[in-house]
């Protein structure tokens, strides 16, 4: 596995690499980084063949927009794929209004959610200022997601199928984007989305991986149907699965708990017995699912961006797969490398 490969984005027209570059760290999340660390790891991303390219307005309150547009700006447009995320509507604000965390020190703008019809558009038109591109080609309704909105996420994610979908939809249809989408923490709710509307693509955190693949029971194999392409971020389930199962390992942002630090664990004696490194299996595991055409990640160093890279093609006998299954480690009906 390359991470330059270039793969077919569902039905959307777009070839995109099969490693692709997230910018959540680049926005300060939770601490801040460096003008000069920000633009070396995507220049470095760039260096390495990688042409897709993901960003969105929470990150950073607008921050990681604006450094993702300076290191692109000068690029050919052509030659790299773009996308970002509407459902939250940035104003600008004194520094000392603004609730960052989790972002430290980003952009002086406070967010506000907005799915309706006006918001869309003016979330989307702010993006494009921010980057300073002549186009965004995907863009995602962003946390509409349990996980985000608590109990609040049935009315708002109704709100989204209405105000942000005819948005999107007319600038789909109008040409102006690609490809449109939902990006949330939940398999449930893109399945849901693409049961109501006509969607192009998800992005889905953390909810396919070596330890997850309920996704597999409707989700994904809807997609399939539907021709809809999947952009998986959070492939480590928030550390364990690079970290394996040491003291303090996190797993969906907590600490891991017993079952899954055993299972882990397990996992991690049939790397040994391939030599195969855990975050290597976890990384090209995702990918290989046909309505999984690319990987998202984000690092906070150039080190470990680098490392990323190294895992994503480390080279993964078949019989490694075949032995995760065996000890029921794996779903039987998970595609694999």
């Amino acid at each position: 596995m390359q991470p330059s490969e270039k793969r077919k984005f569902g039905r959307t027209g777009l070839d995109v690499t099969a490693f692709a570059f997230g910018t959540a760290p680049i926005g300060n999340f939770l601490r801040e980084m460096e003008e000069d660390v920000a633009e070396g790891m995507i220049r470095h991303a760039w260096d390495a063949g990688v042409r897709f390219y993901d960003t969105a307005p929470m990150y950073g309150h607008g921050l990681a927009e604006l450094r993702l547009g300076h290191a692109l700006r000068w690029k050919a447009r052509d030659e790299f794929v773009l996308a970002s995320k509407v459902g939250r509507v940035l104003h600008a604000a004194r520094r000392s209004e603004i609730d960052f965390a989790p972002w430290s020190n980003a952009a002086p703008n406070r967010m506000v959610f907005d799915y309706s019809y006006d918001g869309t558009m003016r979330s989307f038109e702010d993006s494009l200022q921010r980057l300073g591109l002549e186009r965004i080609d995907m863009m995602f309704i962003h946390d509409v997601d349990r996980f985000t909105q608590g109990d609040a996420q049935p009315e708002l994610f109704a709100q989204a199928m209405d105000g942000c979908w005819r948005a999107l939809e007319r600038l789909r249809a109008e040409g102006v984007v690609k490809a449109i989408g939902v990006g949330v923490n939940e398999w449930e709710v893109c399945h849901q989305a693409l049961t109501m509307r006509d969607f192009d693509c998800f992005l889905l955190a953390g909810r396919y991986t070596l330890l997850e693949q309920d996704a597999l029971d409707e989700f994904l194999p809807l997609c399939e149907a539907r021709g809809a392409a999947v952009l998986v971020g959070g492939g480590f389930n928030s550390g364990i699965l690079a970290t394996g199962a040491v003291p303090g390992a996190k797993y969906n942002y907590a600490p891991a708990s017993p079952a899954i630090m055993e299972r882990v664990a397990r996992i991690e004696g049939v790397c040994r017995e391939h030599d195969v490194p855990l975050p290597a299996a976890a990384l090209q595991f995702v990918v290989a699912h046909p309505a999984i055409p690319s990987f998202c990640a984000g690092t906070r160093t150039v080190e470990q961006l680098e490392q990323n890279l190294q895992w994503f093609s480390y080279p993964i006998p078949a019989e490694f797969w075949a032995d995760l299954k065996r000890h029921g480690l794996l779903r039987e009906n998970a595609p694999t490398p």
